[in-house]
């Protein structure tokens, strides 16, 4: 089965109309890189145009490199998983400033970039410079379990290391860079999450999970991801000309965007608690704090509870929040926020 696998998989590539993507067929290792970090974790209708609008505003890495980092943030705004953000500009820089502007050409190398794993780093390595290393991502895990019938978790050492040595059995050495895209591709058209495209699958006379009618039970995962509830009330500060924001600078979700005077608490709380709170922090006699909405945002492992609330001030002259800034309102836009925080202030005309 494994020497017939390549075969098939290319014979099927050769014959099957692939999607077209702007970044296929693509040999600059900046742009793969730049692709690749854009579509972890994100589909590839999202993914599209924040790809093309980075490759328009930095075409090169030098171009990435001496950007702001505000910038790159706010261009990446509503992609989701911002240290990838972060990760991709650190690296430009360390690219352009301690390689001389030079990509690494090799897996090993390019492994050793902030932010690049092994993934990543394959399809690199076999699209750019088609060194013979395969990829191993979540389309390439779930055909393999279900054709070889794999029952070791994927999401486990033993796993990731049983997949990671079959997927590199398979490759056509030859082809690496063919052969890789083919097998994601196949992964993402045919053997779909739900509703696999079976009765037209080339593997199917082999395919275990098929012939077993298992093809649900693949692949097999062994931790169940525990989801934690965040309650976060935000406070909008404001005058006809500015407003408080402020930056998010701890290791923790959305480091690098922008926010509102934020005050965190364990559960949904009631107004006369923030405003308590709200006493505490600024000393303020006068302010006027009224509940304005709420929304809900699911991560991969969180759930977000946001409450906003407009918070009238007497004095806006001596009003201060630790850590947050008075911002005019007419640059707000050139700040890059979390969706949720993007989706209020726009519905209240200040984006």
């Amino acid at each position: 089965m494994k020497s017939a696998f390549a075969s098939l998989l290319l014979k099927w590539n050769k014959t099957t109309r692939q999607r077209s993507m702007p970044w296929r067929g693509e040999k600059d290792p900046y742009l793969i890189w730049l692709s690749e970090v854009i579509l972890q974790q994100t589909r590839v209708e999202q993914g599209m145009p924040y790809f093309l609008r980075f490759k328009k505003k930095y075409p090169t890495v030098k171009h990435l490199a001496l950007a702001k980092e505000d910038e790159v943030m706010k261009l990446w705004q509503g992609l989701g998983y911002y240290s990838r953000a972060r990760h991709l500009h650190f690296t430009a820089q360390y690219i352009y400033r301690e390689l001389k502007g030079k990509f690494p050409n090799t897996y090993t190398d390019i492994r050793k970039l902030k932010g690049v794993g092994d993934y990543t780093a394959a399809a690199i390595a076999s699209f750019a410079f088609e060194e013979n290393k395969a990829v191993v991502d979540g389309n390439v895990i779930r055909m393999l379990a279900r054709v070889f019938g794999i029952k070791t978790p994927f999401d486990t050492t033993a796993g990731k290391k049983e997949f990671a040595t079959i997927a590199q059995s398979l490759i056509d050495a030859e082809k690496p860079g063919i052969y890789n895209q083919a097998i994601m591709d196949f992964g993402s058209l045919v053997c779909l999450p739900q509703s696999p495209l079976c009765a037209t699958c080339v593997f199917r006379k082999t395919c275990v999970a098929y012939n077993k009618d298992l093809i649900e039970d693949f692949p097999v995962r062994a931790k169940k991801t525990e989801i934690k509830n965040r309650y976060l009330n935000y406070l909008l500060f404001r005058n006809s000309k500015q407003l408080l924001v402020q930056k998010r600078n701890e290791k923790d979700i959305w480091k690098g965007l922008y926010e509102l005077p934020l005050i965190e608490t364990t559960k949904v709380t009631a107004p006369k608690s923030i405003e308590k709170e709200i006493k505490s922090r600024l000393n303020l006699a006068e302010f006027k704090l009224t509940e304005r909405k709420a929304y809900t945002q699911m991560l991969s492992h969180r759930k977000i509870y946001f409450h906003f609330y407009e918070v009238e001030v007497a004095d806006w002259a001596s009003l201060k929040w630790d850590g947050a800034i008075k911002t005019p309102i007419r640059q707000i836009c050139n700040y890059g926020f979390p969706k949720t925080i993007h989706l209020y202030l726009s519905q209240n005309s200040l984006l």
